[in-house]
């Protein structure tokens, strides 16, 4: 065996051979894979084999697309067969909310190059006609939906990969994972130790046992998942053509024809974790027992879906474990903390997202980032707070739910509440309806005593309307409140701190008493960050941000670590309320002797409220006149005090997060990953303007982020007023002129202030123009929509900034 490589891949299903592959087709050649038994020992080899491109997240989507369209590729670069069957599918709806789901999705796939389609009955019947219709108003077709042979492609990839330069060693059993001080590993295996630059956990099913070789938990958990294999239907093979994947939502079930039968499996609500304690190393190529009492239900409604079922017999059961993380996605990157650790690894679905995962890691690694968006799938999507206590309740809610409708506003309910600030108690008292983000409890709105505790899921305007106008109407007219516990927080400190800020942010570095809005790059020029900057010192700094990505930027923080300062994640030790609206400077005045009344917009102080010690910002994400009030935690509940005895004279009303989404509209105001993203530039979407090419440093992602400065973006953000039917904008619906798909929304939703449906979207820049008349496609509906550059709300900034 080797004893030195670049890359060493622990584990050898799909996913640590599509990793092997990628990395040699993208140049590097000294990587290897270590695999305790044979390729494909672990759930690869028991998989059904299916693929295809449908997933609620676009860039996963697009991700899938490029796996399945691999497969060729591997064929004709090795040689071999991966049993690839194009039969295409279909994913039925039986009710209008999963038709809704559908035809979400059908626009979404129009700017992505998919070629999916809607179908009614009629056509499913011609398509899959073994399939029951009573019920059915619908599905989406896709024509690239198939099934392969499991080992024969983890083979091609493994061939792809040796054919490159990639060593692969079976029948090596990986012992200890251990750091030397220069950031590069020593692998212990039962033939030697190897020594190898970066390390990458692909280890499938024993993932959690490879992760604590290094002190690394990895939030994921097995589960059992059974799929039946049926004798011979003469409705199957004497079709004349194979017959095509169907999906069946309601029935928690997937079918297609395998030999001159049928394959089908479910993923029934009765479902069991696996290996709750760890995955023991003996296993391997073995199934689990039988268990029809699991999924009787399940299989009484598929004979009535199919027919055909009830009358064939069972060739084989297929009963084994594959793994999950919380959310279903895979956890893939550089894992946080870590230096040269890498993760492929969670990839329940490895056949349909494979290629891209390996791809991905690949990229990231050889080319210092990938080249689209993959927060759907970054291993630091999850904080160091999750536990497998958490991961286990949401593993198997993510199972249950896995051909369940996927809502825009739900929230869903496993392992919650789990992380809760000072306020939990007060807010729910109030009628607070609870979101979470980032494994935190956030308030979405307040209800009153007659309205539902629960936002109903909807695709359309949901139950949550109302109490959202009501709050949003609270602070333009008079003062609202609400805790600023979901921005992610960072201190940054030292002699150098100045210094490096002007490093790492592209913008303006403010002077004390003073903040900037500032986007972060990568080196590549992509936004990686949207950061407002607070100077409470020449050595002491603030940064607030997204809540949700504080350990994707403190990743990126340590990566970029300098002597003379110090970086702190203080989301959780800093917290306090954003007062916006007309009263909120009175409601200030009120609580504190220091003189306020001169304070300007984007001004920074520290001030004592009531009683406690505070940074008061003047800035406020409602495009209001607003502060944002940050105290210690364990002061938090008498700063509320005090806020709220100052405000009720003057009508307070504490709002929630989706009325400060619809308040942002009124001012085309930017969400990170929605009109802000890995996916765009600052260029291309308006964040440029807080860039300062006038200081004399080269900041990160300063020359790309020039070279688009001269040749000026292809497309720019724009904001359109839509003519909704009750169902608003949410995400990537196609924006069409001139009879065509020429750009996409990023996001949008229902202005209470204006009353109007507002969508936030690109289009080329060189068609972008007040005025311009265009078609969203909403849920199939063409709605007419005009493009505006006029805020809705304080259009001259003389509220806000007064």
């Amino acid at each position: 065996m080797k004893t030195s490589t670049r890359v060493c891949v622990i584990g050898g299903g799909v996913v640590g051979c599509s990793v092997l592959y990628h990395l040699t087709k993208l140049g590097w050649s000294d990587v290897m894979l270590l695999e305790r038994s044979e390729l494909t020992s672990g759930s690869t080899w028991h998989a059904a084999g299916g693929f295809h491109t449908l997933n609620g997240d676009t860039n996963m989507a697009a991700l899938q697309g490029y796996t399945i369209r691999l497969y060729k590729e591997l064929e004709e670069i090795t040689g071999m067969s991966c049993g690839l069957h194009h039969v295409g599918g279909v994913t039925l709806a039986d009710n209008q909310d999963r038709f809704d789901m559908l035809l979400a999705e059908r626009a979404k796939h129009r700017f992505m190059g998919l070629e999916t389609e809607i179908v009614g009955p009629e056509e499913i019947a011609k398509i899959a006609p073994i399939t029951n219709l009573e019920g059915i108003i619908g599905a989406l077709y896709d024509p690239l939906d198939g099934h392969l042979d499991p080992s024969g492609t983890t083979h091609a990839y493994a061939k792809a990969a040796r054919m490159g330069g990639a060593t692969i060693e079976t029948h090596c059993m990986v012992q200890e994972t251990n750091q030397r001080s220069d950031g590069t590993w020593d692998v212990v295996t039962d033939k030697g130790t190897l020594h190898a630059e970066h390390l990458v956990n692909a280890g499938g099913l024993w993932a959690r046992e490879v992760g604590e070789m290094a002190g690394v938990y990895f939030p994921l958990h097995p589960m059992e998942h059974q799929y039946i294999v049926t004798d011979d239907i003469a409705e199957i093979y004497e079709r004349g053509q194979e017959h095509p994947h169907v999906m069946d939502p309601a029935g928690e079930s997937y079918l297609r024809q395998e030999g001159r039968g049928l394959c089908i499996g479910f993923y029934e609500q009765t479902c069991r974790p696996w290996a709750v304690d760890g995955t023991s190393w003996n296993f391997g190529h073995e199934l689990l027992p039988d268990d029809f009492d699991k999924i009787t239900e399940s299989i009484d409604f598929a004979y009535k879906r199919f027919p055909v079922l009830e009358t064939a017999g069972v060739k084989s059961v297929i009963h084994g474990p594959f793994t999950f993380a919380p959310d279903g996605n895979p956890l893939v990157g550089p894992v946080p903390g870590m230096r040269n650790y890498w993760s492929a690894c969670g990839v329940m679905a490895g056949f349909s997202q494979g290629g891209g995962v390996g791809l991905t890691l690949a990229q990231w690694m050889i080319e210092g980032e990938p080249d689209r968006d993959v927060t759907a799938m970054d291993v630091a999507r999850f904080g160091d707070w999750i536990s497998p206590g958490y991961t286990l309740p949401k593993v198997i809610e993510n199972y249950q739910k896995r051909f369940s409708v996927a809502y825009p506003n739900e929230e869903l309910p496993a392992a919650r509440p789990n992380r809760t600030t000072p306020m939990y108690d007060i807010f729910s008292q109030m009628g607070a309806v609870w979101g979470q983000q980032f494994g935190l409890e956030v308030v979405n709105y307040f209800a009153k005593d007659d309205e539902p505790t629960y936002e109903t899921p909807s695709f359309r305007r949901s139950d949550a309307f109302d109490a959202t106008g009501r709050e949003v109407r609270a602070v333009r007219e008079s003062v609202g409140i609400n805790e600023v516990h979901n921005f992610g927080k960072y201190r940054v400190a030292g002699p150098n701190a100045r210094t490096w800020l002007d490093r790492v942010m592209a913008g303006r570095v403010p002077q004390p008493a003073r903040l900037s809005l500032t986007p972060m790059l990568s080196p590549k020029g992509k936004l990686i960050g949207d950061f407002t900057i607070s100077c409470l010192s020449e050595r002491e700094f603030q940064l607030t941000a997204s809540y949700g990505s504080q350990a994707y930027h403190m990743r990126w923080f340590e990566q970029q670590r300098e002597d003379g300062v110090s970086v702190d994640n203080i989301s959780d030790k800093r917290n306090g309320f954003q007062i916006a609206g007309p009263k909120a400077r009175d409601v200030l005045k009120a609580c504190t002797r220091q003189n306020v009344a001169d304070m300007a917009f984007m001004d920074v102080r520290r001030i004592t409220v009531g009683m406690t010690d505070c940074i008061v910002q003047r800035v406020s994400y409602t495009g209001d006149l607003g502060y944002e009030i940050y105290c210690d935690p364990m002061s938090q509940r008498q700063l509320w005090s005090t806020l709220w005895a100052a405000g009720e004279p003057h009508g307070m009303v504490p709002f929630g997060m989706r009325a400060m989404m619809s308040l942002r509209l009124d001012k085309f105001f930017g969400s990170w990953l929605s009109e802000f993203s890995p996916d765009y530039t600052a260029a291309e979407t308006g964040l440029d303007r807080f860039i300062s090419f006038k200081k004399n440093v080269d900041f990160i992602g300063r020359a790309a982020a020039e070279a688009e400065r001269t040749t000026g973006p292809a497309r720019r953000l724009a904001a359109f007023e839509v003519d909704a039917n009750g169902a608003d904008v949410q995400a990537y619906e196609p924006i069409w002129l001139d009879g065509a798909v020429q750009g996409f929304c990023t996001s949008g939703g229902y202005s209470h202030f204006s009353r109007k449906s507002i969508a936030q979207g690109f289009l080329p820049t060189d068609r972008i123009a007040d005025g311009l008349e265009v078609e969203i496609e909403i849920l199939g509906d063409m709605r007419r929509a005009s493009l505006i550059t006029t805020p809705l709300f304080d259009a001259d900034g003389a509220r806000m900034r007064g």
